[in-house]
């Protein structure tokens, strides 16, 4: 197929976007991609469409290989199956949620694990008619707080979301290294470089989950690895080695000094050293932390929490908010220390917390017989020395803390190092969450009813767009692997001789019959706006006919590797088909 230039809709910018903050917002939207409608509401121009329908064809064609088969469930769903699995609720304001005329609550799907549910529910009765895998590539809706960097962060997107359904564990294993691997293939096939990381299941429930992150350090997702083991896990998963208990016989007692002007960890430290309260140096992480946090529950019930971790660390969000889903997480306002006027601001320690029924968790390594200098819920004074489970003993621990490059590796291989990275696919074994809030049986071979299990597999598809376009531009503009590139050449004339726009077209409809795509640059523009346009908008292959045309020769320049190769111009055709099918 021929596509000229001159008749594509597409105008491109010279200039960034103003909202723009990561290169593939700038260069998708200068490039002519897409169009911004409304925070994280995108339009698809029809180079941003065809890239987009290039990758759900290689992702299409990976999951039917797998034996997976596809349906289209609504995006516009009922509220009561959301109600049954309680995420109506659990989701928040993540979710948009409208009514009908007739006041019937609706929402726009996130996910679809209860509609998948209810569908197989519906057709099938017999473990004869099990395993089976439905998936669907689909628009779906959040309502993110704070969409930004253009595709990547937006309200709306489009995903492909599959679900296997089987008869037991083993099963579901299976299907699950099944969707793994295919996952893999997809992400080697789109040229996009990937790491593979242990994740936690939030609202999504069940067991087993795993990230897929593109390696990109505009990424939201902070992960860590050990290079020694292989070990990566996104630090919302990463599990604290405890260091081994201390004796606490033999400990000295705890010991409340005047502390004045000591709200913060850093003038505790001071202090505690121009006092020689310990015959070393002291330092942060000698300090407990305790930080007051709300938590609001599903049911609308609020819960005051109180965390503690070592001085030397600050509580990660992200961390916090996975610890204590689905509960969300806000602020202490002042109200609430008007109303609770034991916590002490700057002071607050863990034994008024525990005497006034207030849960404290902490961070692992405050493990039974370590000391610490921690508030004495008064202002103005600490207490030093106080050890755990003498003193005080927590009501549990929680991963809040950060994770940092240098942390010991869960497995024990060595240390652990911070990367950021994009989420492009998240896996997980469900097990058998949503079954039973339907009730999803068949009968089986003997004749009772088995409860399927299930799993649940997606694959941000427009958000793929955006990361292979920052993975692989250049300060010239986009760089499309063949793969997914909107057309497989990119045919320039650059300049207005009559013979070499006659031969121009001669050379375009040779590529027209050898099957290939071509955008073809036949408006009257200069060769310097031409080049800069093929530049910007990234085929993986540029020909060029121009002044060489008079003396039999043409250009192929490789976009991604910026090799150019001068060609007899009668061998144009014969030259790019070997390149493109080489």
């Amino acid at each position: 197929m021929i596509t000229r230039l001159s008749r594509l809709f597409l105008r491109t910018l010279r200039d960034d976007p103003a909202d723009a903050e990561v290169p593939s917002h700038k260069l998708l939207v200068r490039a002519g991609y897409v169009r911004r409608i409304a925070p994280g509401v995108y339009s698809w121009l029809p180079l941003g469409l065809r890239t987009l329908r290039r990758i759900e064809d290689v992702v299409r064609q990976e999951m039917d290989a797998t034996g997976a088969q596809e349906i289209s469930l609504p995006a516009l769903l009922p509220r009561e199956p959301y109600e049954t699995t309680n995420r109506w609720t659990e989701y928040g304001d993540a979710l948009f949620r409208l009514q009908d005329r007739k006041g019937g609550d609706y929402l726009l799907g996130p996910t679809h694990e209860e509609l998948f549910a209810l569908t197989v529910k519906g057709e099938y009765n017999s473990y004869k008619d099990l395993p089976v895998t439905l998936y669907q590539i689909q628009n779906k809706y959040r309502d993110e707080e704070r969409p930004r960097a253009g595709i990547l962060r937006g309200r709306e997107f489009v995903m492909k979301d599959s679900y296997s359904f089987d008869l037991d564990d083993d099963g579901l294993a299976t299907s699950y290294a099944t969707h793994r691997a295919a996952y893999q293939r997809i992400f080697e096939r789109l040229g996009v470089e990937y790491v593979i990381v242990a994740a936690t299941s939030g609202a999504m429930g069940g067991s087993a989950s795993e990230e897929f992150l593109a390696e990109s350090p505009v990424g939201e997702d902070t992960y860590v690895r050990c290079v020694e083991s292989g070990y990566a896990a996104n630090v919302e998963a990463v599990v604290t080695p405890a260091p081994a208990p201390l004796p606490i016989e033999g400990q000295p007692a705890a010991v409340e000094y005047d502390t004045p002007n000591t709200p913060t960890i850093a003038t505790l430290v001071d202090w505690a050293n121009e006092a020689k309260v310990l015959d070393r140096t002291v330092t942060a992480a000698d300090t407990l932390k305790n930080v007051m946090v709300k938590l609001r529950h599903p049911d609308g019930k609020t819960e005051i929490l109180g965390i503690g971790i070592p001085g030397d660390r600050e509580v990660d969000d992200k961390r916090l908010e996975a610890a204590v889903e689905p509960a969300e997480v806000e602020l202490l306002t002042e109200a609430d220390f008007a109303a609770n006027p034991f916590l002490v601001k700057g002071y607050i320690g863990p034994k008024s917390l525990q005497a006034n029924s207030v849960r404290y968790l902490v961070d692992p390594r405050v493990v039974e017989g370590t000391a610490w200098i921690t508030g004495a819920d008064v202002s103005g004074k600490h207490v030093v020395g106080l050890v755990v489970g003498r003193d005080f003993t927590p009501d549990g621990t929680i991963e809040a803390a950060e994770v940092r490059d240098g942390d010991p590796s869960p497995d024990g291989a060595g240390p652990l190092v911070a990367a950021r990275g994009i989420e492009i696919a998240h896996i997980f074994q469900l097990g058998r969450k949503y079954t039973d809030a339907f009730d999803v049986d068949v009968l089986g071979e003997n004749g009772k009813p088995v409860r399927l299990t299930m799993g649940s597999y997606g694959v941000g598809v427009s958000r793929l767009v955006a990361v292979i376009a920052e993975q692989q531009h250049d300060e010239k503009g986009l760089r499309w692997p063949a793969e997914v590139a909107p057309f497989d050449v990119h045919v320039v004339i650059a300049n207005k001789d009559a013979a070499a726009r006659e031969g121009a077209e001669q050379v375009v409809a040779g590529l027209d019959k050898q099957g290939f795509e071509v955008l073809f640059d036949d408006r009257t523009a200069s060769p310097g706006v031409k080049f800069k346009d093929a530049e910007l908008l990234g085929m993986p292959w540029i020909l060029v006919i121009g002044r060489g045309w008079a003396d039999g020769k043409v250009e192929l320049r490789n976009r991604l590797t910026g090799e150019a190769d001068e060609i007899p111009a009668e061998d144009a055709v014969a030259a790019v088909t070997a390149k493109l099918r080489g």
